[in-house]
């Protein structure tokens, strides 16, 4: 009888704990790859009835448009997103702040900071002579001037993109309920807070040690979910972490423009090398492998083909210059296009997210190099003689393998070929070949005397 009303209750038992809570994780730059990555750990959620899910997200910035495709799932969601920064000494800079804006709940653990006055350095090194604060969706933050440009000057476009950002994170605040002042005032002078500082100014809802602590704070707190009011139910909720797989790792190195850039440089100095000289093998394979990365890396980034087709053209350039005499003007003009092709590859709004200057020029120096001198090689090796193959034979000479009147057999260089003769030749006899016609040889008679004498 007891066991009978235990299987009765199951049910009630279940129902009465809480839903599971999906835990994300973004460390790292806000990418293509990371913005795919939410999609997928949004779906996760989705099949496993979470009643939340929690990002936790240390981020130094990133892409406008990766931000944006995370903010419109976190405001499509059908489950509430509490975004933590996380852990102490974390930060959620440029994009990141506009996140935290966007999310149902924003918490930050102590020793945390957000906003936009954090440097933005993505990939091996940023561009600029000194790392400046970057809001998302902006080319550079720029100490706004009492009198703004004029219409038509540089500053015009910055301003535009400084006001479009502005009207965004305003956008945020208003549906979220929060300090719709301050976010302004981080677009437009990148200045931040820490996480005390935020939570006075109500910019985050609440101050959290960790995931566990932020689930005890925000147990029956009530949220607007597309137009639904939710209350959360989290005290005591299984938590459920869905961290990035190797391949999103992976692809989160790839997916750096620096990156992608060498990798393709490596590429085409493989192949050029293996096409220059074939048989080496291993330049091509690594080539081929470095070339198909580069390719991937491309496919995540918002790239400019104009600018990865100058980049072709140059190296085409720096190899016709080897083979046409026009005195350096294809390679002058191969690394003019290679510098402007590489400098306007990535096309996106973040200066910080370019492919560095410096960086640029070495590849440059080092293409240039490489193409000469490779190709030059190859160059050099089909202008030598020949070691090899029967027109090495002529004027080489060879020895009779049995009598013979018109053709026969000899053996020239250590091996037998077939011979033709003019004259009748006998066994041992020296000959000197005089042509190659296909497969067959011609002699003529060294001597008069066969080798060894008359018998």
């Amino acid at each position: 009888m007891p066991l009978f009303f235990v299987l009765l209750l199951l049910p009630l038992l279940a129902a009465a704990s809480p839903p599971p809570v999906t835990v994300l994780t973004i460390d790292g730059p806000i990418t293509p790859v990371a913005a795919a990555y939410f999609a997928q750990g949004m779906k996760r959620s989705v099949e496993n009835v979470s009643g939340l899910v929690v990002l936790k997200m240390d981020t130094p910035g990133g892409l406008d448009t990766a931000m944006r495709d995370i903010i419109k799932g976190i405001l499509a969601s059908p489950i509430p997103v509490a975004t933590l920064v996380f852990p102490s000494g974390a930060r959620a800079a440029s994009a990141g702040t506009y996140i935290l804006y966007a999310s149902h709940i924003a918490a930050m653990a102590p020793g945390t900071n957000l906003g936009a006055a954090t440097p933005v350095q993505i990939g091996i090194g940023g561009q600029g002579s000194e790392p400046v604060a970057l809001p998302a969706g902006s080319k550079e933050a720029e100490p706004r001037s009492e009198k703004p440009p004029p219409t038509g000057q540089p500053g015009t476009l910055t301003e535009k993109q400084i006001h479009d950002a502005a009207a965004y994170i305003r956008s945020l605040a208003q549906l979220r309920g929060r300090n719709v002042e301050w976010g302004e005032k981080a677009v437009r002078e990148a200045v931040s807070l820490t996480a005390e500082e935020a939570l006075k100014l109500h910019v985050v809802d609440y101050v959290a040690q960790d995931v566990r602590n932020l689930l005890d704070r925000v147990q029956g707190a009530r949220v607007d979910v597309n137009g639904t009011t939710v209350t959360l139910d989290t005290a005591g909720a299984e938590v459920i972490a869905f961290d990035p797989d190797w391949r999103t790792r992976l692809l989160s190195v790839i997916a750096s423009p620096s990156l992608a850039l060498v990798l393709m440089m490596l590429g085409i100095y493989g192949l050029l090398f293996e096409f220059s000289n074939p048989g080496y093998v291993l330049p091509g394979v690594v080539g081929g492998i470095c070339l198909l990365l580069a390719l991937l890396a491309f496919q995540m980034l918002p790239i400019s083909y104009t600018g990865l087709g100058l980049i072709v053209l140059g190296m085409a350039f720096l190899v016709a210059e080897v083979f046409l005499p026009t005195s350096g003007a294809l390679g002058v003009g191969g690394i003019l296009a290679f510098v402007i092709g590489a400098v306007i590859l990535v096309d996106t709004d973040s200066s910080s997210y370019g492919i560095p200057v410096p960086l640029i020029i070495t590849l440059a120096v080092i293409s240039a190099l490489f193409v000469f001198l490779v190709v030059r090689m190859g160059v050099q090796a089909r202008g030598r003689p020949l070691v090899s193959g029967p027109q090495t034979l002529v004027g080489g000479g060879g020895e009779v393998v049995a009598d013979f009147a018109g053709g026969g057999w000899a053996r020239i260089s250590g091996e037998i070929w077939r011979v033709c003769s003019t004259v009748p030749l006998t066994q041992g006899q020296r000959v000197r070949v005089t042509r190659v016609d296909g497969m067959t040889l011609h002699v003529e008679p060294q001597s008069t005397e066969p080798k060894g004498g008359a018998s």
